[in-house]
């Protein structure tokens, strides 16, 4: 099967940098911050260093990259001042995207903060619309993650992603990320081929296969259903290598790029690893 794997990479020594660790470790695929993740605002980048990013990458093996967001942007966030940062943050985000050619932004819906899951989502739509409309004509794809509903996070259910596309504007412009870890939490079982085949089944006919354009490869440190967010190495969780041998032998969702977000070090050696796993569980017919 034709896979294309890697992992959220580090960009500790410039953005660009990532390009050399990812294709140092034979990644095909690889995710990255294009600043730093937890704080709103960083320095625009530097031409020098976007035209070495696009230049690095022409260059390598890489066929997909995403960028995932800063961890502060919520929005839906209760609060006026957090909102209208975190909508401010995004833009930025989707800015330095298009400035270093990245296909697709993948942030988290937004946690709706006791305000209601109704009235989150709609935020959310309006928040997309906002920043799509101060984003005229870009070409990087806002990408909606699943998540493990943990707290009063919005889209642990596929439903809650298909309300916030069906009211957003600019329809075009939306994609989707599953994490694995996330909707095992939510209670989406991976593990029999029954009950996994269900899951993308419903997932296609509630938010549509033709919208999944990245999986996030990580097993889960907690149960089925519990609704606690907390990543596993390949087949060390409760997820298992049942459930990733499922995904990894899915024909419908053989070109869709896996990315792991993974416990590691410095070097990312951990990642090399839970490759080779996730690729010892495709079957050769």
């Amino acid at each position: 099967m034709n896979q294309l794997l890697g992992a959220h990479t580090s960009i500790q020594g410039g953005v660009d940098a990532s390009v050399d660790l990812a294709s140092k470790l034979n990644f095909t695929a690889m995710q990255i911050f294009t600043k730093n993740n937890n704080r709103w605002f960083s320095s625009p980048l530097k031409e020098k260093e976007i035209e070495n990013f696009k230049k690095k990458l022409k260059a390598s093996k890489i066929k997909f990259v995403v960028s995932h967001d800063c961890y502060l942007i919520n929005l839906c966030a209760v609060k006026e001042d957090i909102l209208e940062k975190s909508r401010e943050a995004m833009i930025d985000e989707l800015n330095r995207c298009e400035l270093l050619e990245i296909p697709y932004l993948n942030f988290h819906p937004g946690s709706h903060g006791g305000a209601g899951e109704e009235d989150g989502i709609k935020m959310i739509a309006e928040s997309l619309n906002i920043v799509h409309q101060k984003t005229k004509n870009f070409k990087v794809k806002s990408m909606l993650e699943a998540t493990a509903g943990q707290g009063t996070a919005i889209g642990y259910k596929f439903e809650h992603l298909r309300k916030i596309i069906d009211l957003v504007d600019e329809k075009e412009r939306m994609s989707v990320c599953i994490d694995t870890a996330h909707i095992f939490a939510a209670g989406y079982d991976l593990r029999t081929p029954e009950s996994y085949d269900k899951v993308i089944t419903d997932f296609d006919s509630i938010v549509g296969l033709d919208l999944l354009k990245c999986f996030h490869m990580n097993d889960s440190k907690k149960e089925l259903g519990s609704r606690v967010d907390r990543h596993e190495n390949i087949g060390q969780g409760f997820i298992g290598l049942a459930g990733f041998t499922n995904i990894m032998n899915d024909k419908r969702i053989e070109g869709v790029p896996k990315i792991l977000e993974t416990p590691k070090e410095k070097d990312q050696l951990e990642d090399v690893e839970n490759i080779k796993v996730l690729l010892s569980l495709c079957e050769t017919i």
